[in-house]
Order: structure tokens, then sequence, then C-alpha cells
């Protein structure tokens, strides 16, 4: 049950960006942790999924429609993970198909699923007047599939320095260039928000933190600019001033996915060229061991010079053997 208790906290989180209903996210993490929960505990994780999102819908509706679309939210990374499973997807995230399968599989298709049914669910019981059902789908389906893409690939990388070894072998200038990326980050997206009105200077920042440490840098960076334009919708403040919902929406989910499929497909792509490289380096330098192993044994083996050859009856030299 520790997913289920992990689920509730984290669906809190996405309560408190709540903009539609006061329940409907631009960024449902939830769904991140789900899916991860799946990646790695398998199909058994279901029961405490289900209880996190039964729970975390019943603080604000009744026990029906929280329970239907507690098991919408537990079917729709359900569906990614079988998904994903089914064209092979690995945990480590070191390859571009990989990358792609998360994006097009786990986010895109797989959510769809829980969009349909929590809205569906929210519609039917009144809880969202039929006039808001685009702005609600939109929303939702948005809601979830950010919540795959900044979540779970931050997730899968802090998994790949989870020992505590790597922690305290860890290059304190590195981890202080690290930090001070990500803080500087929030803090120049917010900046930029509020005095020109566009967050697009996390891009550059985006690509060097991909650059400079992969994955987990990448993910990082692109989890906390994420955050300070869903800040800057609520409040509304820079591009998201004066605007209607649908609008703000549109606005923050653009950017949201650029900034994740941007972060994510950049940083598994290097992971995938330095891995390459490695591999060609061993190939080298086993092809060159393999040449000094057959150079040695020629030279083993080699005859004496035919010079002191003897001659067998009925032969005679040649010039060039004299």
């Amino acid at each position: 049950m520790g997913v289920g208790v992990i689920y509730y906290a984290v669906a809190w989180l996405g309560f408190l960006a709540g903009i539609v209903s006061g329940q409907v996210s631009p960024l449902w993490p939830a769904t991140g942790i789900a899916l991860v929960a799946y990646l790695f505990v398998g199909v058994r994780a279901w029961p405490g999924i289900l209880a996190g999102a039964f729970l975390s819908e019943l603080s604000f509706i009744s026990w029906q429609p929280a329970l239907l679309t507690g098991i919408g939210n537990m079917l729709a990374p359900l569906c990614a993970y079988f998904l994903l499973r089914r064209v092979g997807f690995r945990i480590n995230l070191d390859r571009l198909r990989d990358a792609l399968a998360l994006v097009f599989l786990g986010a895109f298709v797989g959510m769809a699923v829980g969009t349909a049914i929590g809205t569906a669910v929210a519609v039917a019981y009144g809880i969202t007047p039929p006039s808001m059902v685009v702005a609600t789908a939109f929303t939702w389906w948005t809601g979830d599939v950010m919540g795959v893409l900044v979540v779970a690939p931050l997730l899968l990388a802090l998994y790949q320095v989870r020992s505590v070894r790597a922690i305290r072998n860890a290059d304190p200038r590195r981890v202080f260039e690290g930090a001070a990326l990500v803080v500087g980050s929030a803090a120049i997206v917010l900046i930029s928000q509020i005095s020109l009105g566009a967050g697009f200077i996390a891009f550059p920042l985006i690509v060097l933190a991909a650059w400079r440490f992969r994955l987990l840098g990448a993910t990082l960076v692109v989890a906390v600019a994420s955050m300070v334009e869903i800040y800057a919708a609520i409040m509304n403040i820079g591009a998201f001033a004066d605007r209607d919902l649908l609008g703000k929406m549109i606005i923050l989910q653009i950017f949201n996915g650029s900034i994740a499929l941007t972060g994510l497909l950049l940083a598994v792509a290097i992971v995938e060229r330095d891995r390459a490289r490695l591999e060609v380096e061993r190939t080298v330098t086993r092809l060159g061991e393999v040449a000094s192993h057959l150079e040695r044994n020629l030279e083993r083996r080699r005859l004496p010079h035919h010079a002191d050859l003897p001659v067998w009856p009925g032969e005679e030299r040649r010039p060039d053997q004299e």
C-alpha cells in the first residue's frame, strides 16, 4: 500500500494547481508516479493506485464519482504500461526509441483513457457544466500527459543515481553546478515571464542541462520551468494575463509540452550517442588486441630465411635465392 500513500500525497500537490473545478490540474504528477510504479512493480500495483486515487478524489466529491474517477486514473497508466511493455520499453531510457515510446504510447495514447472516463464522470454528476467539457477534457488530458512527460523521466533518472556510493563519489563542483543551474533556471524563467511575458528562455537552459548533466539535468530543469509557468498561469501574470481558461491552458500546455519533449528527446539522444561512441571505442580496442595477438602468432610461426633452407634433389637455386 506504499504506492497508494505516495499517490495520495502527490495527488494533493496536483490539486494545489487545480484550475477547472478546483480539481483538474494542468500538471498531474500522480500519473507519472503511477506509471513508474507499474514499470517497477508490475500489474500488482493497481490496488494501491486505485485506493490512492479514490481517497484523493473523495476529499472533493461523493464516493460514486470519486470511485469512477479513481478507476479512470488507475486504468490510464495501466494501459500505458501495457503499451510500453509491448514495444520492449527499457527503464534506463538510453535509447531514442524508448523516449519516443514514452511520449507517444505512454503519454499521448495511454492518458486518453483516464481523460474520457474522468470528463464523462465530471459532466454526468454535475461537477463540471457542459459548457466546460472541451476545456475540462483538454486540461485533463494534457495534465495527465505532462505528469508522464515531466515526472516519469525524472524518477527514472533519479533511479539511475540511487546508490549511496554514486552520491558520495559525486564531484562537489558538479553538484554545485547542477544546483545552480536548476535554481537559476527557475529564477530566470519567472523573471522572463513577468517582464517579457514569455518563458522561451527555458529552451537554451534545457539544452545546457542536457549537454552537461544528460537526463537528470534536463528533467530537473524541465520540472522547475513547468512549475514556474503553472504558477504564472494561476497568478494571471505575464502571457496569461487577461485570458480565458482555454486560451490560458493552450499557451501553458504548448510551453510545457515543448520543453518536456525537448529535454527528454535531446537528453536521450545524447545518452545514446555516448553509448554508441563507447561501443565503438571498445570495438576498436578489441580489434587492436586481436591484431596484436595475430601478429605475435605470425612472428612465432615464421619460417627461417629461405636462403638457409636445404636444396632437395632435382631442384636448383634460382638467382634470387643465392
